[in-house]
This record gives C-alpha cells, structure tokens and sequence, in this order.
C-alpha cells in the first residue's frame, strides 16, 4: 500500500503518528532487537540491555504486550517465571527495523565523528 501525500493528517487519529510515538521510544527497539532472537526471561532482557532500569524496561514490556507486539507467558512456579518472545507482529515489525539497527551499527563511528565536528567549531568560538 502505498501513502499519498494528502492522505497524511497529521492529528492525534493519525494512524502513522499513533504507532511511531509508542515504537521511537529510546528502549522499543533495543527490546524488540533482544527479543528477535528468541524468548527470553525479564532478567534476561535487563542483561542484555544494561543500562535500562527495571521499572523502565517492564514499562515497555508492558506496552509491547499492550500493542501486540510481545507475547508474556507466566509459568505456575516458585518464583513464578515469565517469558517474553515476539509474536508474529512484532516479528513482522522487527523484520522492518532491523535494517535501520544495522544502519546504525555499520556508521555509528561516522555518526559520533561528525557530532564531535559539529561541536568543535563551537567550543572554539569566541565569546
């Protein structure tokens, strides 16, 4: 399907805008990225990302969860264990993202470099 121009009304009804705000967050995709390799428990997901807090990454897990994207199986045990893995959608939106967390990987140093080139020139201003 393709989107025209003028079909784009960029309000809250806007189904572009309704998704894209839930998956840009700063810690969507680096979950979706750990879940795409298979299920895994929440601790799992913490050490894989370690620099997410707890409470932020079963904020987004619940969201993830909520949007169709993750599936949460509890298992009736002591301590009860909870699994995490991509369902079928949240595969099919991964599958469109990867390219772009490749992309990121590939030309993170050209990235950072050119922020330290922009920066530069600044510090060095006069006053």
């Amino acid at each position: 399907m393709t989107l025209h121009r003028q079909s784009l009304i960029l309000t809250e009804n806007c189904p572009i805008r309704d998704v894209l705000d839930r998956l840009g967050d700063r810690w969507t995709v680096l979950v979706l990225h750990e879940l795409a390799g298979g299920t895994l428990r929440f601790s799992e997901v913490r050490k894989r990302i370690a620099d997410i807090s707890p409470r932020m990454l079963a904020q987004t897990l619940r969201r993830l969860e909520q949007d169709g994207l993750v599936r949460r199986e509890v298992f009736p045990t002591v301590p009860p264990r909870v699994d995490y893995a991509l369902t079928a959608l949240g595969a099919s939106f991964f599958e469109r993202i990867e390219m772009l967390a490749q992309w990121a990987s590939d030309h993170h140093d050209e990235v950072r470099a050119a922020r330290q080139a922009y920066v530069a020139p600044a510090a060095n201003a006069p006053l």
